[in-house]
């Protein structure tokens, strides 16, 4: 009798589930259907502003290519630095990516290396040992501390901040002989997937200016894409750098967590979720990744093994097509499916070797695990870091304020801040599930993969959309989330142009301090489909 009851139950909670399932599909099914119409509808019309033609060959060069030319004396710093500055000029008033510069500081920076490598007081072997990128210019996204330059994440209660001091790996940069030269867009305090907020406004997608650039190192992608600066720093809590390589088709490196430094990033991020936060390279080119990483990772490269020599025949592959059917998340695109079958089908073809494919159920509640660890990490709730930690904002009342065009935050930050919100503490039963649920996730991750494996994974189920339209799509970056919490390297790669004239890529995932893997094998993609693609005439 008593085993009957609890068989009644177990079957009374299983259809529940099952019914809420359902509504669930319907209810998002049915709002994406009619959002997209909508979207549509609104932007059918509305003409995309064409990027002005690269016209300096300089702007085509990678990061790597204008440093050797630099030391050799091929072409100047303040030559290189002015025809970016020049660039930046030209596009930024249609991306609307840089939002505050030191074009003049540069220009004299560019004439002091210029300088030196003409004294001969070093020669080039020196130089490229101490000073790697010496003479390049490079760009950071607004939440990291830049001495003399706007510090505002996006919010309008720190506008008038200014960096009294370079953030640690703005400083690594510059003693390798970089040049800062601009900070670029992010979301409202970087807890969103498109780059917007009240301090400067919306950035634009350079190859459909009606779509977004993502989020939250937005901005720096899109002034990337645009080729408007030779590489740049990112960094990645839940997709934020591999999400705006993806939707500006470029390249970027969520390094193996604890390896790159995070100190000076506002919000500041609590001792858990600094195991989350990662800051890393992002560039047009993947042969930019690789040298940059070893600046930025300073001290803990013997953490890595960066200088192994990577035989991708010897290489295990696997993918996964998508996260199962959960009503939460959109079906992955057809587009971004047949990118990734083409890729596997280079590697199998090329290397002999087999791409197994792979389903890992848990993956299902991707949105779930990632929403709870955040919970759990112990930071400041969104609504207080909206309030500077000075109390809390009002929800209630800033929805209030917003609807009659007097908040000072974006919709996306009270909606980011409901969601929290929502999220269930990490003290009850379903978050102690996800937080096992992950553990266990991690350990099957990790004995996959091993020391010689990646993994391909869509970085979403589609490609950029419209503005304002992750509203009606706000988990679908689970499929980069995911990946913070369990701390792998990935390398987000450009994969060409998809239907609807923007960028398709996939991610490659590899086991902890195994970064040397994804960036090895991301060049192998970027010589076998082209990697970046201009979003502007080329004339030169």
């Amino acid at each position: 009798m008593a085993n009957s009851q609890v068989w009644c139950q177990e079957e009374s909670v299983k259809n529940k589930t099952w019914f809420v399932r359902l509504l669930l599909v319907v209810f998002f099914g049915i709002v994406q259907i009619i959002s997209d119409a909508i979207y549509w509808f609104i932007y059918r019309y509305k003409e995309k502003t064409q990027l002005p033609a690269i016209e300096d060959p300089i702007l085509l060069e990678s990061a790597t290519s204008l440093a050797k030319k630099i030391r050799t004396q091929k072409i100047t710093s303040e030559e290189v630095v002015s025809v970016f500055i020049n660039r930046i000029k030209a596009v930024n008033p249609i991306i609307n990516c840089v939002v505050d510069n030191r074009f003049q500081l540069a220009l004299e920076e560019a004439q002091k290396a210029d300088k030196l490598i003409q004294s001969g007081e070093k020669d080039e072997e020196t130089l490229e040992l101490e000073t790697p990128f010496l003479g390049v210019p490079f760009t950071i996204k607004d939440c990291f501390s830049v001495a003399g330059l706007h510090y505002t994440s996006g919010l309008v209660k720190r506008k008038d901040l200014i960096g009294q001091f370079d953030s640690d790996v703005v400083a690594l940069m510059k003693n390798a002989g970089a040049i800062m030269l601009a900070i670029t867009n992010v979301p409202e305090l970087w807890m969103w997937w498109e780059s917007l907020n009240n301090v400067y406004g919306r950035s634009r997608n350079p190859y459909d200016t009606n779509r977004t650039v993502g989020g939250s190192s937005g901005g720096e992608a899109g002034l990337l894409a645009s080729a408007g600066s030779p590489f740049g720093i990112g960094s990645d809590i839940g997709g934020s750098i591999r999400l705006p390589a993806f939707f500006n088709g470029i390249f970027g490196h969520k390094p193996t967590s604890g390896i790159v430094s995070n100190h000076e990033q506002q919000p500041v991020a609590g001792k858990v979720l600094q195991t989350y936060l990662v800051t890393g390279p992002m560039s047009r080119f993947c042969s930019d990744l690789l040298p940059m990483y070893r600046i930025l990772a300073a001290g803990n490269t013997k953490k890595l093994k960066l200088d192994e020599k990577v035989s991708l025949s010897k290489i295990r592959y696997f993918y996964v097509e998508h996260f199962g059917k959960n009503p939460l998340l959109s079906r992955v695109h057809p587009d971004l499916k047949e990118a990734q079958r083409k890729v596997v089908r280079h590697i199998e073809k090329t290397y002999n070797v087999p791409v197994q494919k792979m389903k890992f159920p848990k993956l299902y509640h991707a949105m779930e695990m990632w929403s709870v660890k955040m919970t759990a990490a112990g930071n400041p709730p969104f609504v207080a870091e909206l309030a500077m930690r000075k109390g809390q904002i009002s929800l209630i009342a800033e929805f209030l304020k917003y609807c009659v065009g007097q908040c000072e935050h974006t919709l996306f930050a009270l909606a980011m801040g409901l969601l929290e919100k929502l999220c269930p503490p990490s003290t009850h039963p379903l978050s102690v599930k996800m937080i096992e649920m992950c553990d266990e996730l991690q350990k099957e991750l990790q004995e996959l993969l091993g020391d010689d494996g990646v993994l391909l994974v869509p970085p979403h189920p589609t490609a950029s959309f419209y503005h304002n339209q992750s509203l009606t799509r706000p988990f679908d970056f689970a499929y980069v989330a995911i990946f913070n919490i369990l701390g792998f390297p990935i390398t987000q790669v450009p994969l060409g142009l998809g239907a609807w004239g923007v960028p398709l890529g996939v991610q490659v995932i590899g086991n902890l301090h195994n970064d040397h893997l994804t960036l090895a094998v991301a060049a192998e993609l970027e010589r076998a489909f082209g990697g970046w693609v201009s979003p502007s005439p080329i004339s030169c």
